[in-house]
């Protein structure tokens, strides 16, 4: 039976989720990023660079990345919230 209720509690955050993604990626030094010609920029960075334009096209291209790399980014994800989650549960 398939799942007829995929989709996101709290639709915002895609973006929060898409952001964290492609920021833990430029922690890791991994090549992907934000419309820069080569398809890599420092998200972190690339507003002082000069490299993301306001209406730059967003790469999403992750296949030259080996399902090691790509994991490690997932398991980053769900580590921090989880450390999130718990911090406020604290609270």
């Amino acid at each position: 039976m398939a799942r007829s209720n995929n989709r996101k509690l709290i639709p915002e955050s895609k973006e929060a989720l898409k952001h964290m993604k492609y920021e833990i990626a430029a922690e890791f030094g991994l090549p992907v990023g934000y419309g820069s010609s080569s398809g890599f920029a420092d998200t972190e960075f690339s507003g002082e660079l000069g490299t993301e334009s306001a209406g730059a096209s967003h790469s999403h291209y992750w296949g030259h990345l080996t399902s090691r790399e790509n994991g490690s980014v997932g398991g980053e994800i769900t580590k921090r919230l989880v450390a999130i989650a718990e911090k406020r549960s604290l609270l």
